[in-house]
């Protein structure tokens, strides 16, 4: 007796007949494979270098840059200022003691790193200001006179 199936017809269709999403299986494996390549592809093997994540915020009078630095200390950034870039440079070195150890994982990244902000204006480096606590870098670049941003009001007229 023939066995009957009681799915829609689409169900029963050859693989051929879905196309691309017959293997959708194996695409989603390698979907996400290929993020874990992008993603961490160094991080198992100690190449992955340091890129400290940075925020830059403006005000009417100032520039002010706030850089992650975890791990790192006061003496092993720099800080400079060429025309309108500020650059921030440091090393994260590191604290990894690999004497018998049988490393299974290490996501720490370590190493060199340079971060360039390209700003709008000459920096007078005379009035440039940093401060470093707790693996946090804040750096406040006040703004020449000539680019101070004034917000005037429009009157409306009726």
């Amino acid at each position: 007796m023939e066995q009957r199936s009681n799915l829609p017809a689409l169900f029963a269709r050859p693989s051929w007949a879905l196309g691309r999403f017959s293997d959708w299986p194996s695409e989603v494996e390698r979907f996400f494979d290929d993020f874990a390549r992008r993603r961490w592809p160094a991080s198992f093997n100690g190449d992955e270098a340091f890129n400290p994540s940075i925020d830059v915020a403006e005000t009417g009078d100032a520039i002010d840059v706030t850089a992650e630095l975890p791990g790192c200390e006061s003496k092993d950034v720099d800080i400079s200022v060429t025309g309108q870039t500020i650059t921030i440079r440091g090393e994260k070195k590191s604290e990894k003691e690999t004497k018998g150890k049988n490393w299974q994982m290490s996501e720490r990244s370590y190493g060199s790193f340079s971060r360039q902000i390209p700003l709008d204006f000459s920096v007078d480096p005379a009035k440039v200001e940093a401060t470093f606590d707790k693996g946090v870098l804040k750096v406040h670049v006040p703004k020449p006179p000539e680019a101070k941003s004034e917000t005037k009001k429009i009157a409306i007229k009726g």
